[in-house]
């Protein structure tokens, strides 16, 4: 019944989306939007809670009268930490529920299952979570951070501490392995020696023997691209070898608020780098927090990949707006034609109608006694998104293409 629209990302910007015929019926007084998050599964301890701030958001926006008039009937799907799981509730919701958007993920691996279903059929994919860049659809919104926006404002941070010997511990999935890759190139220019690199798979949590070559490698920081439950096991052998945050600090890019308390140690004193903390000070973010504790199945903490999902449902609303219409080509040149922003509770983003990305600060966050983040370092200005990191002479052409290449 859906059209395959035959889209494909360009070099920068996504290609433009085909209309097809679709079922999605917005005739009468409601919308359906999918929600697609792992509710099981090693990655629940983080998607839980973005599934929960969506629906948060979808009943925020109902109670202000919908999206043109029309409430949001959302419709639940459990990804199960599985990426062919990903790719089939995907088009379910597309195909069968006939949803008018779709909304979540959150490691790479699903994002990219998702990517060629939503393009064969000219569906919409919100994705909230912080990634490695090298990508832009037309079918695709990216509301977390790409590469410029995290994992250099994490190295310029660690440049700043006078840090020489890094380590690179990280899942062994396409985000942490990119990841690292640009992180390698990077630090070459800031003159900063990697001195060990380890990968587990995301559903493994036995960290004991890459541990105990930090510990010969004597690094200055380790830097930490482990996703989900797997950095329960890598927080317990680090400390099982007797390394410190005192003396070999780490910096995560997925270990939030809401990670923190759940990793079986104390972790006070390490470090993390987001766009958003709970701490942050904006005129916007108290209001989020509280509303967010007073929700039913509240986890009580804001963080970064559920502000970035709270965000992804207001941009459509936006977009919707804009376009006069749920159709998605029409939505797509809104985003071209003006400028579509959000007070969002990290302060006002503005979405980049080309790549599908959005503005965003950069901030670097210490871990304190109360699992709350001491924001430390900040890029003092919203970081424009540079998906394919064009604007950025430590990283060739032809290493981006391999990249892109390799990542699929």
């Amino acid at each position: 019944m859906l059209a395959g629209c035959g889209a494909r990302a360009g070099d920068g910007q996504p290609a433009a989306a085909s209309a097809g015929p679709s079922c999605v019926d917005t005739s009468g007084s409601t919308v359906k939007l999918g929600f697609l998050n792992s509710l099981t599964g090693g990655m629940a301890i983080s998607e839980k809670t973005v599934s929960n701030v969506l629906h948060m958001a979808a009943d925020e926006i109902n109670a202000g009268g919908g999206i043109l008039g029309k409430k949001i009937e959302y419709v639940q799907e459990d990804g199960a930490t599985d990426w062919p799981t990903f790719a089939e509730k995907a088009g379910k919701l597309l195909t069968q529920d006939c949803v008018a958007a779709i909304f979540g993920g959150w490691t790479s691996s699903s994002r990219k299952a998702v990517k060629p279903v939503v393009e064969k059929h000219n569906g919409l994919f919100f994705y909230p979570v912080q990634y490695e860049g090298l990508e832009a659809s037309p079918n695709i919104y990216y509301t977390g951070a790409t590469t410029n926006q995290q994992i250099i404002p994490a190295m310029d941070f660690l440049a700043s501490k006078g840090v020489k010997r890094l380590f690179l511990a990280g899942s062994d999935y396409v985000f942490p392995r990119t990841a690292n890759a640009i992180i390698k190139l990077y630090a070459a220019k800031l003159g900063i020696e990697i001195v060990g690199e380890e990968y587990v798979p995301l559903d493994k949590d036995d960290w004991t023997s890459q541990v105990a070559k930090i510990v010969a490698a004597k690094p200055d920081f380790i830097f930490n691209t482990i996703n989900g439950s797997s950095n329960v096991g890598f927080i317990k052998a680090y400390y099982d070898a007797g390394l410190k945050a005192a003396t070999t600090p780490i910096i995560s890019v997925s270990i939030a608020e809401e990670e923190a308390p759940a990793m079986g140690h104390e972790v006070t004193g390490h470090y993390a780098s987001w766009n958003y903390f709970q701490s942050l000070k904006t005129p916007t973010n108290p209001k989020f927090i509280q509303s967010w504790k007073a929700y039913p199945n509240s986890s009580g903490v804001t963080s970064d990949p559920m502000e970035a999902a709270y965000i992804s449902l207001y941009l459509y609303k936006a977009l919707v707006e804009a376009a006069g219409s749920f159709d998605v080509d029409k939505v797509n040149a809104a985003a071209r034609s003006k400028p579509i922003t959000f007070d969002a509770p990290e302060g006002t983003v503005t979405l980049n109608g080309e790549n599908h990305h959005i503005s965003k600060p950069g901030h670097i966050g210490q871990i304190n006694a109360q699992n709350q983040f001491d924001i430390v370092w900040s890029s003092g200005k919203f970081i424009e998104p540079d998906p394919f990191l064009k604007g950025y002479d430590w990283f060739p052409a032809a290493t981006r293409d391999q990249l892109v290449k390799s990542a699929g």
